[in-house]
């Protein structure tokens, strides 16, 4: 499956399928919530959330692109990623992007 930001995958003709998705919700446990709120006081980088949150969006990724696939699409153009908090220390990754099928 071919992902790209771009609109348009050059030298390439293609019918647009429709919208592909995926998503996931993602927390932390209890004993990396305390050390991140620790690491809030001192300031730094919080590496439990980065870690959360790459984890995530490789999630809401392979979601999308099996959503793509089960559409028939030959690649995802214009994919975006969005995020939204849900509750304390959870967050909502969404990835979506344009399905298409080569000509």
């Amino acid at each position: 499956m071919f992902l790209t930001t771009t609109e348009t995958i050059p030298g390439k003709n293609y019918e647009i399928i429709g919208v592909a998705m995926g998503s996931t919700i993602q927390a932390k446990h209890v004993g990396k919530d305390i050390g991140a709120g620790l690491r809030n006081l001192v300031g730094g980088e919080v590496k439990a959330y980065v870690e959360m949150m790459n984890e995530a969006r490789d999630i809401a990724t392979q979601r999308m692109m099996q959503n793509a696939q089960q559409m028939g699409a030959d690649a995802i153009v214009a994919m975006r990623y969005s995020t939204s908090a849900v509750m304390a220390s959870a967050a909502e990754v969404m990835a979506y992007g344009t399905a298409v099928k080569f000509k």
